[in-house]
């Protein structure tokens, strides 16, 4: 499925709707990801998911954790990567920095939010620095939904 976002077509492989539920997102960001050539594959059929996927800094490397990408049965029998690895996100170091000092200082998260393909065919994923939400801000923001919708559908009878 390819998108339009602003003038650019992306392909979108998988979308962490969860996070945008238990967090709020305060800045996104896009970054590109150290993959093996099977799970490229993987990812064009798209067999992943970005559920309980987080990001961790590891000697100073921003890691996109327990993301799952499947192994495709087409792909080489005999080398099969781990589907829950590790896998090493490529920001600029100047971007790194700011990231390390928020997550360190603030007490913010780093979470995947939408991995796709750009215009130029490589995967890349969106990661946001988020902030948890309490159980009174989830009731809150899926009262403010659902009048949001009620408010459309008046309209559209009108």
């Amino acid at each position: 499925m390819a998108k339009k976002e602003g003038s650019v077509a992306i392909t979108i492989i998988a979308n962490n709707k969860k996070a945008y539920h238990d967090y709020e997102i305060l800045e996104k960001l896009e970054a590109g990801i150290v993959l093996q050539g099977s799970e490229v594959k993987a990812l064009r059929a798209k067999r992943a998911n970005l559920k309980d996927g987080y990001c961790r800094f590891i000697k100073g490397e921003l890691f996109m954790v327990n993301v799952h990408i499947s192994h495709l049965d087409t792909a080489n029998p005999y080398f099969t990567p781990e589907s829950r690895t590790p896998r090493k996100l490529l920001l600029h170091k100047k971007e790194l920095g700011k990231l390390f000092g928020k997550v360190g200082r603030d007490g913010l998260t780093i979470v995947p939010l939408m991995l796709y393909f750009n215009e130029r065919n490589h995967a890349k994923v969106s990661i946001g620095l988020a902030k948890g939400k309490q159980l009174h801000d989830k009731r809150q923001d899926s009262k403010d939904k659902t009048l949001k919708r009620e408010v459309q559908q008046a309209i559209k009878e009108r």
